[in-house]
């Protein structure tokens, strides 16, 4: 039987398609996915050239209300971008750093977790402690840190071409510990097993039951945690954006588009910071109910038919 024919006949997608709240989060989800990355085929204009932005359009409402112009249905921005357009390069941008971000996470803390378990003691002692350093410091303290110097360093100019590789590398790096306690937990109860004696037994090297047999067991808690995890990524981004400190205003993400708006809200011009703010919301909430229900789904104890 072939892997697709047994996924269509597995209990975790017949459980999935009955869940109305799982199969409506899903589907959300996958619409501003699908809308981000499909955005240079899909969105009216290209925010990222000056040839399409007239500054004489700059901060036009919606086509709902008086003075819109049909040409951008959301309105548009204070630089005269389609907002409708940003917001859909904006989202493919938060998406991407969410997604790079908890890749790097997953990589380190996977790697840390699986050491220190298996290894145990002075190793599994100096890791933990790194560890418990770095969960001391906040994504926020870090990003914030790390970006002021690179700023000052090197200038904006220099900054606004590694914008979004720096954020990946500073959420992620930030991050990792959550991961590396959790599967130091499951490696330490599953070492003990009958299958990791047998291959000890045999004479297996040690790199090879720590990545091919006792790792795979360990996914399930890996899994539940990065949904958790891209979700906090994304609200990251946006929180470094609106200080200045994460997406320069000349590339549009969510929190970059709230930041810019927020300076207008009071001035009447509140369509720029509510509709990347409604998309950021109902990404999250999309990624956040997915994950409660998969973390109810691989837990026995708290999944009920």
């Amino acid at each position: 039987m072939s892997m697709w024919k047994r996924f269509r006949k597995s209990y975790f997608l017949y459980s999935f398609l009955r869940d109305p709240l799982a199969l409506g989060s899903f589907v959300l989800l996958a619409f501003f996915v699908i809308a981000g990355f499909s955005a240079p085929f899909t969105a009216p204009t290209n925010p990222y050239d000056t040839a399409q932005i007239d500054v004489m359009d700059s901060e036009l409402p919606p086509v709902w209300m008086a003075d819109s112009d049909a040409r951008f249905p959301l309105g548009t921005d204070s630089q005269g971008r389609d907002l409708l357009s940003t917001i859909l390069y904006g989202t493919r941008v938060s998406v991407c750093i969410g997604l790079g971000a908890v890749a790097l996470q997953a990589m380190l803390g996977i790697m840390i977790g699986l050491m220190a378990g298996y290894k145990g003691g002075k190793l599994d002692s100096i890791l933990m402690r790194v560890a418990d350093v770095q969960l001391s410091f906040s994504t926020y303290m870090v990003a914030i840190f790390l970006g002021a110097i690179f700023q000052a360093a090197f200038g904006i100019a220099k900054y606004e071409q590694i914008a979004i590789p720096f954020l990946i590398i500073v959420i992620g790096f930030a991050e990792w510990p959550q991961y590396a306690r959790t599967v130091r937990a499951s490696v330490l109860a599953e070492k003990k097993k009958e299958y990791v004696e047998a291959a000890r037994v045999i004479g297996l090297p040690s790199w090879r039951i720590m990545w091919r047999h006792i790792l795979p067991n360990t996914l399930t808690p890996v899994l539940v945690i990065s949904t958790v995890q891209v979700a906090n990524a994304i609200m990251s981004e946006a929180a470094l954006s609106f200080i200045g400190l994460g997406m320069p205003a000349t590339q549009p993400s969510l929190g970059s588009l709230i930041k810019i708006g927020f300076d207008y809200f009071f001035s009447g011009s509140w369509w720029i910071t509510i509709f990347p703010g409604i998309v950021l919301v109902g990404l999250i909430l999309s990624i956040n109910l997915l994950g409660d229900w998969m973390r109810d789904f691989l837990n026995p104890k708290l999944y009920k038919n």
